[in-house]
């Protein structure tokens, strides 16, 4: 094989090494809708984080582990997951205390540490929430 072969076997291999595919965001973790009121929201007991008391009155959250979604009412499990570009559409299977449903829920992502949720068919209706650290 020739040097020019072999230089271009590289540089070629080079190319698909630095086009691999992006990795997906990582949505595990504790999302409040603003970063101040984080230990408002939340409260850790051991190593398992949950809801406080009184959230409700500072503002809203979720949690995220893995394929599952806690809310304050509401438990969900994701179904699917479908990234393009920077919005997420998530389809999962939700249950509260009266009733279960499926639920489709579009994010966009801002950056590594802040999502909006998406409410299609309402235009212009976002709700930021940032990742929290307890």
């Amino acid at each position: 094989m020739s040097d020019f072969c072999r230089s271009i076997l590289c540089a070629s291999g080079l190319v698909v090494l630095f086009a691999a595919p992006a990795a997906a965001f990582e949505l595990t973790g504790i999302w409040a809708t603003d970063a101040a009121i984080c230990g408002k929201v939340f409260t850790k007991k051991g190593t398992e984080v949950e809801f406080a008391e009184l959230s409700d009155l500072y503002g809203s959250g979720f949690i995220i582990e893995g394929n599952r979604i806690r809310g304050k009412i509401a438990r969900c499990n994701i179904a699917s997951k479908k990234e393009e570009g920077s919005t997420i559409r998530l389809t999962a299977a939700c249950s509260t205390s009266v009733a279960v449903e499926n639920v489709e829920f579009e994010i966009k992502v801002l950056d590594d540490n802040t999502l909006s949720r998406i409410f299609p068919g309402t235009s212009g209706m976002e709700v930021a929430y940032h990742r929290c650290t307890l």
